[in-house]
Order: structure tokens, then sequence, then C-alpha cells
């Protein structure tokens, strides 16, 4: 009795000293992300506020629908269709520069990573814990380009949330699928080849992520309909339409919750293990 009283204590004393440790390494890294708060924002607002002053503000002034394609696009509910799709490209580029960039210099000659590993924590939990801030960091990108999604375009942005508790899950999994997603090309690639990589394959997932059209739109073009489901982002883009712009066609809820899921548990296998790999390999 006393031997197996013994040995609950001290599994809980061990659970208790990888909380402390996890929380120290978080505490560590928002300390980092403060400093750094204003070229943070800097690179999360400057590509969606470009992308909605020449779509939504730019164009919708030009005379004639043959200078304005977005006048035969979607007309008036492009801009509303742009708000849920550059809020998910913010928190795909955030979660992605939150892990792969950081990755690249730790796991470069200084190696940098040795010093977060030699905490007292299961070398897998420090790979989760970089998931875990890179998913605040994304939120964090998500609500800054909400008001500008919202309140930049010329035309109006119809938006209205139906229901809180789907809109937070849908942006907590998205968060964390890119964070993982980060962290499986982080650990995927070398070093000196990570520009490569947001070139060769963020900036294609993200053209051909239904954000600047809903996927219903894809119908014509089966193919590609079909092809764009291995792609995360189509999820989040759908998810927050769903959350955000109930008038508009969107994915059927309960299908992007579950395939947001299924690439959440895909790719933290992938990047846990590609972490493991190169850190003990």
């Amino acid at each position: 009795m006393a031997t197996a009283v013994l040995t609950t204590s001290s599994s809980v004393t061990r659970q208790q000293q990888y909380v402390r440790a996890f929380a120290g390494l978080f505490l560590r890294d928002l300390f980092v992300l403060r400093r750094e708060l204003l070229p943070f924002v800097i690179r999360v607002c400057m590509n969606p506020l470009l992308f909605l002053f020449v779509f939504t503000v730019i164009m919708p002034h030009m005379g004639s629908a043959a200078m304005n394609p977005t006048a035969s696009m979607a007309g008036a509910n492009f801009s509303t269709i742009l708000l849920p799709g550059l809020m998910a490209v913010a928190i795909m580029f955030s979660g992605i520069a939150a892990v792969a960039l950081p990755l690249a210099q730790e796991f470069g000659v200084t190696r940098e990573i040795d010093d977060r590993v030699m905490c007292p924590l299961p070398v897998a939990a420090v790979a989760v814990e970089k998931i875990v801030f890179s998913a605040l960091q994304s939120m964090i990108a998500a609500a800054i380009v909400f008001p500008m999604a919202y309140y930049v375009p010329a035309t109006p942005v119809v938006a209205h949330v139906s229901s809180w508790p789907f809109l937070l899950t849908v942006m907590v999994l998205s968060s964390l699928v890119s964070g993982a997603l980060g962290l499986t090309i982080g650990t995927s690639v070398k070093p000196q080849q990570i520009g490569l990589i947001f070139g060769v394959v963020v900036m294609p997932i993200t053209f051909l992520g239904c954000v600047y059209y809903p996927w219903s739109a894809l119908t014509h073009m089966r193919w590609l309909q079909i092809g764009v489901l291995l792609n995360p982002i189509v999820y989040m883009s759908e998810g927050l339409r769903g959350a955000l712009t109930t008038g508009l066609p969107h994915m059927n809820n309960a299908l992007v919750l579950i395939m947001l899921c299924v690439f959440l548990v895909l790719l933290t296998s992938l990047g846990i293990r590609g972490f493991l790999r190169r850190v003990i390999g």
C-alpha cells in the first residue's frame, strides 16, 4: 500500500513538473512575442490590407464592369466572401511563420533547439508547446484582420455570427492545424530551404484554399473541386465562412470540424515524428 501511494505521489509530482515546465516555455515565448509585437502586427496586416485596398476599394470605384473584375465575379458579395478567407490566410501564415521560421534557426548551425529540449519535459511536449503557442499567434492574427476585412472595403460587408461556439471551435482548430503544418514543414526541410517552401507550398495552398471564392463556386471544375479537399485551408475558409456569413454557400459545418480534426491529428503526428528525428537523430 505504501509503495502504491509513493508511486502515485511521484507520478503527480512529475505531472506538476511537466505542467510548470510547459508553462515556462509558453511564457518565455510570450515574452519574446511581446518584445516583437510591432513586427508581428506589420507582418500580419500588410498582405490582407493591400489585397483589400486593391480588390475592395480601388476596383469598386472603376467605372465599368469591364474594368472591375470583382463586379462580374461576385458583385457586392465579394467583400463578404473575402472576410472569412483573409482571416483564414492570417491564421495559416501566422501559424506557419511562428513555427517553421524559428525552427529553421533553432535547427541551424547554432543548434539553439538543444536549450529547449534540456527543460524537464518529454521532447514531444516541446514540439506540442510550439504548436500551442503558434495557435495563440494565429488567433491574435485573425482578431487583427477581422476589423480590417470588415471596415476597409468600399462595398458593405454582411457578417453575422450564427453560433459563437462553432466560430470559436473553428478558429481554435484552424490555429492548431496551421501550427501543426508549420511544425511539419519546419522539421521536414533543411533550414536554408525554408524560404523556398513558402513559394512552393504555402502560396499554392493559399490560392487554392477557397480564400477568394467559396468551394461551391468550383462546381464547373469538378476535378479541382475534389482536388482541393486535400488542402487544410479550404476547411478553415469554409468553416469561417459558415460561421460569419450565413447568407453565402459553404460546406457542411460538421464536415468542416471533422476534417480539421483529421488534419490536426495527421499533421501533429508527422510534425512530432519529424521533430524527434531532428532532435534525437
